[in-house]
């Protein structure tokens, strides 16, 4: 922990969660919040609220008419799906180099990916399984802090089989788990997306097995190396979703071509 809280120190600037990012997590937590709560919440963002009206009106979600109110528009794509529109786009500033862009990509490939599973399988809310998949890796936003070229220079590496997480430990002293957890008690995350943080690379270990299970399936599902074998057959039962299978392939094909459509359109 000590090199972890060094590495930390010697950065300049750690960067703040959006006001609007929490507010919008803690709406999940309350079954009375409404959609006008969520309107309330980004009426004050003016970019926000442009870039919401102009996904809303996109071919993305394809509406035959113009939609020009926040209210009429989060209305019309669910309070769900508006929720994890609003963290999506309110985190992006926080990812400005390159590095963050991939990072960027590959949470909301996951986030997309733990919301397609848990509302398919009913394994959990899928509100909240959307929040833990693209909140998971922000721990390695420490490391492109330190080094942006650090993903960049392992890529070698990680095809020929190595985890980026034994080679972030390598050159850093700690991995993107730690320095995740730091940033969850930074902006006070609730317990279960801290843990998802913490555990998504054991499973095992965490209190919440299901959960962080379904964040450590999904991660090595979206990868542009995957392979059938990636996944643990433990995972997999503990799911109840077979990846060993031609299936796999499907709910691959089927996450990415939806993550990487909203990237396309979140990124213009």
């Amino acid at each position: 922990m000590d090199e972890i809280q060094r590495l930390i120190n010697n950065l300049r600037e750690i960067p703040a969660m959006p006001n609007v990012v929490m507010q919008a997590i803690n709406l999940v937590k309350d079954p009375n919040a409404s959609v006008k709560d969520l309107a309330d919440i980004i009426s004050y963002d003016q970019s926000l609220s442009a870039k919401v009206l102009t996904l809303v009106n996109s071919a993305y979600y394809g509406f035959s008419q113009q939609i020009t109110s926040i209210n009429r528009a989060l209305a019309l794509i669910g309070m769900a799906k508006a929720k994890n529109l609003i963290i999506t786009i309110a985190m992006r500033p926080m990812f400005t180099k390159q590095s963050d862009k991939e990072l960027w990509k590959h949470s909301i490939r996951v986030a997309v990916g733990c919301e397609y599973f848990a509302k398919h399988k009913n394994i959990m809310n899928s509100d909240e399984a959307f929040v833990l998949g693209f909140m998971h890796d922000v721990g390695k936003m420490i490391f492109n802090m330190k080094d942006p070229m650090f993903y960049e220079n392992i890529k070698e590496r990680v095809e020929a089989g190595e985890r980026p997480i034994d080679l972030e430990n390598e050159y850093f002293g700690c991995n993107h788990t730690q320095t995740g957890i730091i940033l969850a008690k930074k902006w006070q995350l609730p317990v279960v997306i801290s843990n998802v943080m913490k555990y998504h690379h054991e499973p095992s270990e965490s209190s919440m097995v299901m959960a962080c299970s379904l964040v450590n399936a999904v991660d090595l599902l979206v990868q542009d190396n995957y392979k059938l074998e990636d996944i643990d057959l433990e995972i997999s039962n503990t799911l109840g979703i077979d990846f060993s299978s031609s299936k796999a392939e499907v709910f691959r094909d089927e996450i990415l071509e939806e993550a990487d459509s909203l990237f396309e359109r979140l990124s213009t």
